[in-house]
């Protein structure tokens, strides 16, 4: 798969399943909203985390653009600044977080070197970037009603999403094949595994 395609790919599988996480969170946990957006188990703040562990920056602008997309057309369809603001801020916390990983862990694109307790550590690193950066902005507008409540609502919502999905597609990973096998599955899994590799080198080629 050329360069440009897996890019292209990796974007977009980010902006689908961000926005597939959205959907199931709000069918299936609509009922732990504490405000509109803000909710005790928050699906999509996996999918945020995990796109950028597995993509790096192709993940982050799959997040921005399915944040722009939601938060225009859904979340705050008049009010273009808070939409942008939203989207912006949504995709750099866990970016910076992927920063980090690389930095101190040497990240991998199977996360296979990432234990338990590292993937804990960006799970609550990420549930606090988030939301703080969040609550800065509300603080520069003037939003601060129950700042405290909707900080620890968010930060609890980011944290049950992001060990949700990190700690499901971490057992995933494991069961890919490390080389081709005999049957179809197989080499397709095979295939997913080495689409990953080829995305995360790219990202740190261009780093």
């Amino acid at each position: 798969m050329s360069s440009l395609r897996l890019h292209v790919w990796s974007i977009t599988g980010t902006l689908i399943a961000f926005l597939v996480s959205l959907w199931i969170n709000q069918e299936v946990f609509a009922y732990t909203s504490f405000v509109r957006g803000v909710n005790w188990i928050y699906l999509p703040s996996g999918v945020r985390l995990l796109g950028t562990l597995l993509l790096g920056f192709d993940g982050a602008i799959g997040l921005l653009l399915a944040g722009l997309i939601t938060d225009f057309l859904y979340w705050f369809p008049h009010d273009p600044v808070r939409a942008i603001a939203g989207a912006f801020l949504g995709s750099l916390a866990p970016y910076l977080v992927y920063r980090l990983a690389l930095e101190y862990y040497d990240l991998r694109a199977s996360l296979s070197n990432l234990t338990p307790k590292r993937l804990l550590v960006l799970a609550v690193a990420y549930s606090i970037a988030n939301p703080l950066f969040h609550h800065v902005w509300f603080a520069l507008t003037g939003a601060t009603k129950n700042w405290f409540d909707s900080f620890f609502t968010m930060f609890v919502g980011d944290l049950t999403g992001a060990l949700i999905m990190l700690y499901a597609m971490k057992g995933i990973l494991a069961l890919l094949p490390k080389q081709p096998g005999k049957s179809r599955l197989s080499n397709r899994m095979f295939s997913i595994q080495a689409a990953l590799d080829s995305a995360y080198t790219n990202q740190l080629a261009k780093g």
